[in-house]
């Protein structure tokens, strides 16, 4: 497993133990574990400011750390690769700033986009992860459904062509949102159950309790929701109630779990 969330068996260690902390919300540990190599190398710097910049949107916190970060990743970056993936971790800081309402960096959320466009060709390695977040920013801030549907299939496409898996579960949840929103009730509970399945593969921890609590809004039978619901609140508590923007959707635990936790 390695720490973007793809399937390796030749995995280096470092990277095994940077997604084992990754997955249960360890950000700060696992961008410790690259600090002396984030210094000087451009990859392991994206790679800390990629973490700590999830941390920000799973938490609300921890901002300035992420700042800093990014700019030892831009200030490393020399080719065009290199610079548009950091101009893309730059977009995705600016929208987490936005969506949580930290402060209003829409716009630079949409120029650092364009300019990651702009410099990653069409085969670029990161160019799924660009399309993905060019439909969080059509989604989430522009309210424009068509347009996130038409980059989230690109993000998908390129992320089954590179055996993303992690990034594949994403493409399948958002889909399924925008299928749920439109009605398509079928379409959005085969999107939410692959990407449960995925993250439950991976062992995405983190991200799996939003996967249940989705797949609870497209459920039908009252008592499959309630069950989903209810392991979902499990998970989120078990990681100290991260991410945090899903509380609001987490049934208190009865007295008895209460009682035991």
């Amino acid at each position: 497993m390695s720490g973007s969330g793809t399937t390796a068996d030749d995995d280096p260690p470092l990277q095994t133990a940077v997604w084992r902390l990754r997955s249960r919300a360890c950000w700060t540990d696992a961008a410790a574990l690259l600090e002396q190599d984030a210094a000087t190398d451009p990859a392991a710097a994206l790679q800390r400011t990629a973490l700590l910049t999830e941390r920000c949107l799973y938490t609300g916190q921890g901002w300035t750390d992420a700042e800093d970060a990014l700019r030892t990743a831009e200030a490393l970056a020399h080719d065009d690769a290199e610079r548009g993936a950091a101009a893309c971790e730059r977009g995705h800081l600016a929208y987490a700033s936005t969506l949580l309402r930290v402060r209003d960096r829409a716009d630079e959320a949409r120029v650092a986009l364009s300019r990651a466009a702009a410099l990653l060709s069409p085969a670029a390695a990161a160019r799924p992860l660009l399309d993905f977040r060019r439909g969080l920013i059509a989604q989430n801030i522009a309210d424009s459904p068509q347009a996130a549907r038409a980059a989230y299939r690109r993000a998908h496409a390129g992320a089954t062509a590179q055996g993303d898996e992690l990034l594949l579960s994403s493409t399948w949840r958002h889909l399924a949102l925008i299928a749920l929103r439109e009605g398509e009730l079928a379409e959005a509970r085969h999107g939410f159950a692959e990407s449960l399945r995925i993250r439950e593969e991976l062992g995405y921890l983190v991200g799996t309790a939003p996967a249940l609590i989705a797949m609870a809004d497209a459920e039908p039978e009252p008592e499959a929701a309630t069950r989903l619901r209810a392991e979902a609140g499990r998970l989120f508590r078990l990681l100290g109630g991260v991410p945090t923007w899903l509380a609001p959707h987490i049934d208190p635990p009865g007295p008895e779990t209460a009682g035991a936790n």
